[in-house]
């Protein structure tokens, strides 16, 4: 049985799936997702885009819908008694299900942790008592689990196993600035949108005023709602390339993203490409996050790096204005954008080696066989 209760843990998990077909051809998988799995073949019992969630307050709004995911994630275990439970992220929901497979004696793989090195740290003696393996992708997380004498392998980020990296030369990069894109990477939730998409629009056009001839591109997630994207875009007189998905390729073309928190950030890190990340939840979340978080960074790509490697607009800093000043800023010349590259490609090289779905899947084997 493998949970992903998100977009991103979705692709993961579809790619494990996938490397442990390889080593077993004849297992069976069930479980909540979305189309990934479901095109790896997984039976999907419940649909994740239901539970998806961004901060706290969030998560309340749709308590009704989480109950009911996991009483049908609790009656799929305990009817079906799967001989491995992997679990990816998603940690209130996953927690709980992996007490009950604690007392089924179902053994409980942990794949992509929560972020418990970051806030709400006592969850990591929930997860001593009901996991039997965490299996991790940043390097740091491997020392926080010892000390805790979790059984753990750091296996290396899974976006190296499909992103394409864009190391530019000197004259790739003086043609691209003739031809400028700024790619506007808003979420992949409704509610991102909302909250983000307006000011990054806002700052399109403060910056294309400063700089003629600049394009813009949106690419879309799946699960977000196109009529709202274009809504919002056309509240301004600048022209925005939207398309429906397609991260990898603006990050193919884009010079500059002005990006949501999350793994996204990581993709353009993989990518080469400078960013700015901007991050805004509501009030309610906010205050909550105030008092629970303890690392001095929201952007995955700052917090790999210890330091400050592009900048960070939180809550009430995410103005248009903001966001322009600091995109024409990096803008102003190569040498700043070449610094920034140079930052970024020491944070890839902290994320480990391609291969990260076959090593778990190696880990999964192992646990299936004791």
């Amino acid at each position: 049985m493998i949970v992903a209760g998100e977009a991103s843990g979705d692709i993961h998990g579809a790619r494990l799936v996938e490397a442990i077909r390889e080593l077993n051809p004849e297992l069976d998988f069930f479980g909540i997702g979305s189309s990934a799995l479901r095109q790896a073949g997984v039976d999907v019992k419940f649909e994740n885009s239901q539970i998806a969630v961004v901060g706290i307050s969030e998560a309340l709004a749709k308590l009704k819908l989480l109950a009911r995911a996991l009483r049908v994630a609790k009656r799929s275990l305990i009817e079906t008694r799967p001989a491995l439970l992997i679990l990816i992220d998603f940690p209130d929901f996953n927690l709980r299900l992996a007490t009950v497979a604690r007392k089924h004696g179902i053994p409980v793989m942990y794949y992509i942790s929560p972020q418990v090195w970051a806030w709400r740290r006592r969850r990591v003696k929930k997860i001593k008592k009901v996991v039997d393996h965490m299996v991790v992708i940043f390097p740091f997380e491997v020392p926080f689990y010892k000390r805790w004498n979790i059984p753990v392998t750091f296996v290396g980020h899974p976006l190296l196993d499909s992103a394409t990296s864009k190391t530019r030369s000197e004259k790739e990069e003086n043609a691209n600035e003739k031809e400028l894109l700024i790619g506007l990477l808003p979420g992949s939730r409704n509610e991102e949108i909302t909250r983000l998409l307006p000011a990054m629009i806002r700052a399109a056009e403060i910056i294309s005023e400063q700089i003629p001839g600049v394009r813009f591109a949106i690419p879309v997630a799946s699960r977000v709602e196109m009529g709202l994207v274009k809504r919002i875009v056309e509240r301004v007189p600048v022209t925005v390339l939207i398309q429906a998905d397609g991260v990898q390729d603006v990050l193919a073309k884009a010079t500059l993203v002005i990006t949501a928190s999350g793994t996204v950030t990581l993709e353009a890190a993989i990518a080469n490409v400078p960013m700015i990340i901007v991050y805004r939840i509501s009030g309610l979340s906010y205050w909550l996050a105030k008092l629970l978080i303890r690392v001095k960074y929201i952007g995955l790509v700052n917090l790999i790096a210890g330091r400050m490697v592009v900048p960070e607009l939180i809550q009430h800093e995410v103005s248009a204005e903001n966001i322009a000043r600091h995109a024409l800023e990096m803008l102003e010349g190569e040498k700043k954008l070449a610094e920034i590259r140079s930052r970024l490609r020491q944070v890839v090289q902290q994320l480990g080696a391609p291969g990260a779905s076959r090593r778990a899947a190696e880990v999964a084997m192992s646990l299936l066989s004791k």
